[in-house]
């Protein structure tokens, strides 16, 4: 086990001895009358995403249950808005949901979310779950970040040291593959009028298949249900009463406002754990699905506790108002009220979170308004019916170009890194139409994947491309990857998966499956992310440069760049 390992195993059943002593020595309150209660609030935020300036556009909005909008987001007054819901009670405790990190603008990005973890600690988050994007640069960047030091490699950029935050970062269902003991704490512990109120917190499962493989070989991710029912029992058994689930899981909606729970006939990955933990739980605050709902489910006892999600970016806070007895340390689930909180714009943004974010604004504010190129039309991510979109075409063609002295012939590009739209529209720093600056590139390709070109035959580029349907857990899902200019095929939607994909055609010519091919991908495919498992198998592997390098070099090198057309991928019924 290394030590990072070891030091983190260690913390964390070092956490679960020192609770099991405050509990002991907390007094007696059997001579309390049963109704007795303490009031506390919990406010949730999820997937902020390093959105620590107001998000713009349809990211900056949210839609309510009338179907008028209001915009909503930001950092600072994410921070005014919390401090409000904190003074209309006594006791409150400020919980996270996961990807608070990851996938960031570039104003906290290139700090490697700095700013926006000072931010979080500045606001008084108390815990947080993992979410996926906390491993996008690996297991050993997540934890720098927890426990602080300069970066490895960039050093300390933001501030002079980095001191890491003062907040759990929790993974109950994440242990060393090695030895099976927790990666990161699993659970933590709030006492609010001497009352203990536990947090079990931890990402989905599926985190191997969603970031990048070989930055967390190490780790395994466990079932959301079986690990929270564990650590709901040692809670149980340690005395903590009151339990809270922090799950960086939830579920797709067909709409509606911040407080409906519009989710579709059919449940959702969410929904599922939501149901399914154990019954000491009392309430699950969810996210990932970047989607707003506020429902109430039954615990597998028979009886309600809330399951909420909040916008993704910073644009609503989930609250749930708890009463608990404070002679047996348990929720009264009837007294509970839940709702989600619209972060408007109308109030005073709070002065020392703004100054945060506009020292990131001022640090980033060169490297990020440098114009890269030019286009003449927006450039868009959204996918057709054939899961071919403009802007993953122009990415895969980028891709292909910087790699062709590798022999490159095609390039694939997952969608999923693929997240914003480019647009023709003024910049933010106002440069003019059609300029595209390099704040703009880096929140469209954020993650910094390496290129890699690798020898595939033609049965395995099928074989990968037939990987683009999958049954993950017992769910279908649908992956399109994006291609470069010169391949072409067909994908029939009845035809059973492992044999959608026909008609397959490299710049004209049929893909020979004997022939061997060429092909760019990025850092995070060729380790199997996304379950592309074929990639892995390429050899010959040449290192190209950064994603981002080459798409912003691509820009530069045709100017007034216009939106590939679509027809790479077609389907048949």
């Amino acid at each position: 086990m290394s030590t990072f390992g070891r030091t983190t195993a260690a913390l964390a059943l070092s956490a679960v001895a020192g609770l099991a002593v405050t509990l002991a020595q907390a007094p007696a309150q059997a001579d309390e009358k049963p109704l007795r209660t303490v009031d506390v609030r919990l406010i949730g935020i999820n997937d902020l995403h390093g959105n620590i300036e107001p998000p713009t556009g349809s990211s900056g909005r949210v839609t309510l249950s009338d179907g008028s909008q209001v915009e909503a987001g930001g950092a600072a007054y994410n921070a005014t808005h919390i401090k409000n819901l904190q003074a209309e009670v006594r006791n409150s405790v400020v919980v996270g949901q996961g990807d608070l990190i990851g996938a960031s603008p570039i104003v906290s990005a290139l700090f490697h979310d700095e700013p926006t973890l000072e931010v979080l600690d500045r606001v008084g988050l108390d815990a947080t779950a993992a979410g996926n994007h906390e491993f996008d640069e690996g297991y050993r960047e997540l934890l720098r970040v927890q426990h602080g030091g300069c970066h490895p490699t960039d050093g300390c950029q933001f501030r002079d040291r980095y001191d890491g935050v003062d907040f759990p970062i929790l993974g109950a269902n994440v242990t060393l593959a090695k030895s099976g003991l927790p990666a990161l704490p699993p659970f933590w512990v709030e006492f609010r009028d001497g009352v203990p109120i536990g947090f079990i917190g931890m990402p989905l499962k599926d985190v191997p298949i969603l970031v990048d493989p070989n930055g967390i070989k190490e780790l395994k991710f466990g079932d959301e249900i079986a690990a929270a029912n564990k650590y709901a029992d040692l809670l149980n058994w340690l005395g903590v009463k009151s339990i809270v689930l922090l799950v960086h899981q939830g579920d797709n909606t067909t709409g509606g406002g911040p407080d409906d729970c519009r989710k579709g006939a059919e449940k959702g990955p969410g929904q599922i754990i939501a149901e399914g933990v154990s019954p000491k739980i009392d309430a699950v605050f969810s996210g990932h699905s970047h989607q707003h709902y506020n429902c109430v489910v039954q615990d597998p006892a028979g009886n309600p506790r809330p399951f909420i999600e909040g916008l993704a970016f910073g644009r609503e806070l989930s609250v749930v108002d708890l009463k608990i007895d404070k002679r047996t340390r348990e929720v009264v689930r009837s007294a509970t009220v839940a709702r989600n909180h619209v972060v408007t714009k109308n109030i005073t943004p709070d002065p020392a979170v703004q100054s945060i974010v506009d020292l990131a604004k001022t640090k980033s504010g060169p490297i990020a308004n440098r114009q890269v190129g030019t286009i003449s039309a927006d450039v868009l991510r959204a996918q057709n019916p054939a899961g071919e979109s403009a802007l993953g075409n122009l990415i895969a063609d980028s891709q292909l170009a910087a790699t062709t002295g590798n022999g490159a012939v095609l390039a694939l590009m997952n969608p999923g890194g693929v997240r914003a739209d480019l647009t023709y529209a003024s910049s933010p720093a106002g440069e003019g139409n059609g300029v595209v600056t390099y704040g703009e590139t880096f929140t469209v390709q954020p993650f910094g994947n390496i290129l890699q070109t690798v020898t595939l035959t033609g049965a395995q580029i099928k074989a990968a491309l037939e990987q683009q349907w999958q049954v993950v857990n017992g769910t279908p899902k649908q992956i399109v990857l994006q291609p470069s200019a010169g391949l072409t095929y067909r994908w029939s939607v009845s035809a059973p998966i492992g044999s959608k994909v026909s008609d397959v055609v490299l710049n004209g010519t049929p893909l020979d499956p004997a022939a061997s091919y060429r092909v760019t991908i990025n850092s995070f495919l060729q380790g199997g992310g996304d379950g592309f498992t074929v990639f892995t198998g390429g050899t010959d592997i040449t290192g190209g440069g950064i994603d981002l390098d080459a798409f912003s070099g691509y820009l530069g090198a045709h100017p007034n760049t216009a939106p590939p057309a679509l027809g790479r991928i077609t389907t048949v019924a």
